[in-house]
């Protein structure tokens, strides 16, 4: 939600600028970041995919939490979103200074390497390639596994010029512009809403925005990949043909039901004991008798 929220608007305002991601695993926030990028602009992506890492630490961390990742499978998840892959840059984020101009970038999403020393250079690069007013967002800040980029994203904010827009669960928002016009927006987006958690904190100087999803925070649709099924679209009711004969419906009349049989009276004691006892000559003529003596049924 924070990052459709915050690139609308500098859509909506006019900013221009390219984006930039350290780091992307096999590509979700690449393929969400792709949607936003627009004529003229340019996409720039940063990981070591498979490659080697620049030392023994950040080669342990690769091997440890990234073993599957490759470009060829970033590559083709990309491509299931998009027609064209952003630049890509495979080796350490090192290589961003030399590669993405300064003060050319509005939006920059820091999710590379969690050791200190690499995150720390990752943010300096993100605040050499940012726009004055561009938007930096630093991602795992506050993990209990990932200490080294805590302290690199609060020493920022601390003693590297690094100002807080808003924090979330898990990412800080950040500018190096004037935190001021784009939180004054944010709290009044924030406070019309009933599906996330609002509180407003101060630290050191700083006004701290926090935002936490609740179960009915609604994200925002995420693309449809070209292998993906869209929704079954309702269909139009058929229209009859010409051609077609209209049936006929001919009117039955129904049949009068038959009149039900006339129930058997069930045989008394005195009649029972006759047709078991007598002989049987003698009971046919009783029989014969007792129906000769009946009125005739009615027709």
């Amino acid at each position: 939600m924070l990052f459709a929220w915050l690139l609308d608007r500098q859509e909506a305002l006019g900013t221009r600028g390219d984006l930039l991601e350290v780091g992307v695993f096999m590509g979700k926030s690449a393929i969400f970041l792709g949607r936003h990028l627009r004529p003229g602009e340019r996409y720039t992506v940063c990981d070591l995919f498979e490659g080697d890492a620049p030392d023994d630490a950040n080669q342990a961390e690769s091997r440890t939490s990234y073993a599957t990742l490759t470009r060829r499978a970033f590559e083709t998840n990309y491509l299931a979103f998009h027609d064209d892959l952003p630049r890509i840059l495979q080796g350490p984020s090192s290589l961003v200074p030399a590669e993405v101009p300064a003060g050319s970038c509005r939006f920059a999403h820091i999710d590379g390497s969690h050791l200190y020393d690499h995150v720390y250079g990752d943010i300096g690069a993100a605040r050499d390639v940012l726009l004055p007013d561009g938007v930096v967002v630093l991602d795992d800040f506050r993990s209990e596994h990932t200490p080294g980029v805590s302290v690199a994203a609060w020493e920022a904010v601390l003693n590297r010029g690094l100002r807080p827009i808003c924090l979330s669960t898990q990412k800080l928002y950040g500018t190096w512009g004037d935190p001021e016009p784009v939180q004054e927006e944010l709290l009044a987006m924030a406070r019309g809403r009933d599906d996330c958690h609002l509180s407003v904190q101060g630290a050191a100087g700083h006004r701290l925005i926090r935002l936490k999803a609740t179960r009915e925070t609604q994200a925002p649709p995420f693309p449809l990949s070209r292998y993906g099924q869209s929704p079954p679209e309702t269909p139009e009711p058929a229209r009859p043909q010409a051609q077609t004969p209209v049936p006929v419906l001919v009117p039955v009349t129904r049949q009068p039901a038959p009149p039900a049989a006339p129930r058997r009276r069930p045989r008394g004691r005195a009649r029972r004991l006759a047709v078991d006892l007598l002989p049987p000559l003698l009971t046919r003529a009783l029989v014969n008798a007792r129906a000769a003596r009946r009125p005739p049924a009615r027709s």
